[in-house]
């Protein structure tokens, strides 16, 4: 009888654990091409069910007080709870209220009222659920060894090839199975970006935060000892608003008119987007176009923001800055005179091919001159505002719509940007973009709990 020779056992190898940013990116994917789609549906369903430019932009308006305080809470929500499982909730809220508009279509019919109750829900679940997953990025990255910065432009090229699928895709949905039955696709989206945020471990969410400036290296999670006691959701969003505004526009004369120029761009830009051309469209009985002309737009963003990243450094910021809001006046002036469809979609292109530039040098100003340690509550505070002011902006439009007709409304909104563009290029501020002399550091700004 012999022994056997004893088996070689290979070692184990280490554990190394699953890569998130792949299933966090399929997420935030999924979630945007549900939005993107809606945001081309939802007008033109409101617009065929009540048949009232003023409705739309009476819903906007009312949406926008609710709006803005859900994005303050939402920024106080992802500070006290696990931001996985916001998200996770935040996603089958609003897979939630899409999917009521096709079912109370079919047993009761869609009214006014219910667009309003249904919008409502949808921004208890879109705001926080942007917001929380905007704040996993950071531990993503961490956790996957990558660098935040190639993350950040991963994501930003994910998001622009997204926006222009997304209205395309729309155009083809309404035209196969309705305008209504477009809107499944959305819920199923946002269902799906529920399902692959919660695959992600729930330690990504965890909320830590530094308890001082100074100790800042070693931070430790909420409800450890040495953090700060929490405050009420309403008395942190306050706080957060108050402190959020003196940064944007008190401390940094170049911060306030970036800001002032975002804020044009969206008011003037979401009222064409989500009330004009979708009125346009509708008066034509071609609504499925309007998904091409925003897919135009789009393409051309991406394309130029692409551009503007390789050959940023051969020109001047400054003749950039000329470059691009030459370009998005005559691209604005183009879709305002409302001309036959291959000119739409050449304007559209033109304002996407201009818009590139100027919204990365406006992103770059904003992030560059907020100070860190006042970031979260300044950009709290910017994403709130422009949701409040994108929604009045459309409702004043909607007025212009309903008493003169949308052809005025497009040639008010073409005049109002020829105004910004004009304060734009003349304003002291932004003249001298690449000398350092003409803009020093910003103030430091000193909560009011600091204050001596």
């Amino acid at each position: 009888m012999t022994l056997a020779s004893p088996k070689f056992r290979r070692p184990r190898k280490p554990y190394r654990p699953r890569k998130t940013a792949p299933r966090y990116l399929l997420s935030c994917a999924c979630s945007l091409l549900g939005n993107s789609v809606a945001s081309v549906v939802l007008p033109l369903v409101l617009l065929a069910t009540t048949g009232d430019a003023l409705a739309a932009g009476t819903l906007a308006l009312i949406c926008a007080a609710p709006q803005f305080v859900i994005g303050l809470v939402g920024g106080a929500l992802t500070d006290r709870f696990n931001r996985r499982n916001v998200s996770v909730v935040s996603d089958i809220l609003s897979a939630a209220s899409v999917a009521l508009l096709p079912i109370v279509d079919m047993i009761w019919g869609l009214s006014f009222g219910w667009f309003v109750a249904l919008g409502l829900l949808g921004a208890v679940g879109d705001i926080p659920g942007m917001t929380a997953r905007d704040s996993l990025v950071p531990a993503v990255c961490e956790r996957d060894g990558r660098s935040l910065q190639k993350f950040m432009g991963l994501t930003q090229s994910l998001d622009s090839l997204v926006v222009i699928a997304g209205p395309a895709l729309a155009a083809f949905l309404m035209g196969a199975a309705g305008s209504v039955n477009a809107l499944w696709f959305t819920a199923a989206m946002s269902l799906s970006a529920a399902l692959l945020t919660l695959t992600l471990p729930r330690s990504l969410g965890a909320v830590c935060g530094a308890a001082t400036p100074a100790a800042r290296p070693t931070a430790t999670c909420i409800g450890t000892a040495g953090t700060q006691p929490r405050r009420g959701l309403l008395s942190g969003a306050w706080r957060a608003l108050r402190d959020g505004v003196r940064v944007l526009f008190a401390s940094d004369t170049l911060l306030r008119s970036s800001m002032l120029i975002s804020f044009g761009i969206v008011m003037v830009m979401g009222s064409l987007q989500g009330l004009v051309l979708p009125v346009h469209f509708t008066a034509a009985n071609s609504p499925e176009l309007l998904g091409y002309v925003l897919s135009a737009m789009s393409a051309g963003m991406l394309a130029s923001s692409l551009g503007y990243a390789a050959l940023a450094h051969k020109l001047r910021r400054r003749t950039w800055y000329i470059l691009s809001l030459t370009g998005m006046a005559l691209g604005i002036l183009g879709l305002g005179l409302l001309p036959p469809f291959p000119l739409l979609i050449a304007s559209a292109l033109m304002l996407g091919l201009s818009a590139g530039p100027i919204s990365a040098l406006l992103g770059f100003f904003i992030f560059d001159r907020i100070p860190a340690e006042n970031r979260g509550s300044a950009l709290g505070t910017q994403n709130s505002l422009t949701l409040a002011a994108a929604p009045v902006a459309v409702f004043a439009t909607s007025l212009v719509v309903e008493g003169a007709g949308v052809s005025v409304a497009a040639l008010a909104l073409a005049g109002c940007w020829m105004l910004i563009t004009v304060w734009a290029l003349n304003t002291h501020s932004l003249k001298y973009l690449d000398d350092k002399e003409n803009h020093p550091d910003p103030i430091p700004f000193v909560p009011d709990a600091e204050r001596v």
